[in-house]
């Protein structure tokens, strides 16, 4: 049996003509294979120039939500905007006025999922979310519909391009981190203001989303570590190269009897670990349950169409559902844990001195801190000492670490990286 659905769009950016052209594109196709009549019934967009540039219906283009809310033909709102605000008051508004919501918004989400969730269940509607994390990777329903038989251990996920690309300019071509950057945003994966993702603040809204559906707990953003590449040295990815290891931001989530730990870091990882391969722009995540064992989705992150595919494919799912959805709702108290346990890679300038070295391992073993490697780099009076530990935990370095510096001979620690294996 055919099922009409009337769509509306708030916000024709890139994600949203995008939605707009897959609707349109493949409304034929959609039909035949889903038995769903899509339409897009209305657009929210108040630059006309806009609507008129992507060629939509111009009786269908309006400037108020309430034009929209009120419109009988409209049974799911699809937000594009972006942001807190005006998205959060047009998403509860359409809540209000018993429609659907399709977003792409993980900021908000991450923020205010209680209250956007609340919302949804008072007025018994749908919240469908897939596209706020990893674009166009169906991660989100592999979670909640393919995993459901498993306890999922851990998560890790190369999840914002913007950061992928610099990373990946950088260890494939040598270019610096400002050129890299410079490049991204030329291309338009970076923002004039790339901080949101070179500072870890997406990964870190999509890891606070995804490790919730992952862990099935409450993991609100504060508890989310967040450290970006901006320090980042190509001096450090290319002493990793020689070690073995490719440099990835990542984003972790672990689930352990000793309770959850989420980071977003640079990260080493072995060049061997299907992740290191992933370049450019493209995001891919990894998951190990403990029945399926490991699991790699890979794709695109972001982009009009990859974002506007995982979009309808929720706006078919929510016309086909009679259930309401929403995000998360796990309140039980979960123990966060802070204190990490990791290998590490640091790297220091140092006197060529004799007893040097003696001194800074001698502070390590002080605080437990087991060192896997040790490469020393030039003789010149100053140089570089790399180490690389085995698996100790971050506050016994970084206490480690404190004492180190004050070593007479200890010029400076340039860096110190995590390193997954």
């Amino acid at each position: 049996m055919l099922k009409k659905c009337g769509v509306a769009i708030l916000g024709l950016g890139t994600v949203g003509f995008g939605t707009y052209q897959i609707i349109e594109k493949n409304k034929a196709y959609i039909k035949k294979t889903q038995k769903i009549d899509l339409s897009v019934e209305a657009v929210l967009e108040i630059n006309k120039q806009r609507t008129i540039d992507c060629k939509v219906p111009q009786n269908i283009c309006h400037t108020k939500i309430e034009d929209i809310i009120s419109n009988s033909s409209v049974d799911i709102v699809v937000e594009t905007i972006g942001g807190i605000e005006p998205a959060k008051s047009l998403i509860l508004s359409a809540f209000q006025n018993g429609k659907t919501v399709v977003t792409a918004n993980k900021e908000l989400i991450a923020k205010y999922w209680q209250e956007l969730e609340k919302a949804a269940k008072k007025n018994n509607v749908g919240f469908y979310y897939e596209a706020s994390c990893v674009g166009g990777v169906p991660i989100i329903r592999t979670l909640t519909d393919s995993m459901q038989a498993n306890k999922i251990l851990s998560i890790y996920g190369i999840i914002n391009g913007t950061t992928n690309y610099i990373l990946s300019k950088m260890a494939n071509e040598g270019l610096s981190y400002d050129v890299a950057l410079s490049q991204a945003q030329k291309l338009g994966y970076a923002e004039a203001n790339p901080k949101a993702d070179v500072e870890g603040f997406d990964a870190s809204y999509k890891l606070s989303i995804l490790s919730s559906l992952a862990f099935a707990v409450n993991v609100p953003l504060e508890k989310v570590y967040r450290e970006g590449i901006s320090n980042i040295n190509i001096t450090d990815i290319n002493y990793g190269k020689d070690l073995g290891y490719t440099l990835k931001l990542l984003a972790i989530g672990k689930n352990s009897s000793e309770g959850i730990e989420v980071r977003v870091h640079p990260t080493f990882i072995k060049n061997s670990h299907s992740l290191a391969s992933v370049n450019g722009s493209y995001n891919a995540v990894y998951v190990v349950g403990d029945s399926v064992d490991d699991i790699m989705l890979y794709g695109k992150g972001a982009g009009a169409l990859p974002t506007g595919s995982a979009i309808v494919s929720d706006i078919i799912c929510a016309c086909k559902e009679d259930h309401f959805y929403v995000p998360f709702g796990w309140n039980e108290k979960t123990n966060f844990i802070t204190d990490f346990i990791s290998d590490y890679y640091i790297r220091l300038t140092v006197l060529d001195k004799v007893g040097t070295l003696a001194k800074i391992a001698g502070i390590f073993q002080k605080y437990n801190v087991s060192i896997n490697d040790v490469m020393q780099k030039g003789c010149d009076n100053e140089v570089p000492i790399i180490f690389i530990t085995h698996k100790t935990h971050e506050n016994a370095l970084n206490a480690a670490i404190l004492e180190i510096k004050k070593i007479p001979e200890v010029i400076a620690v340039n860096a110190i990286i995590r390193v997954e294996k």
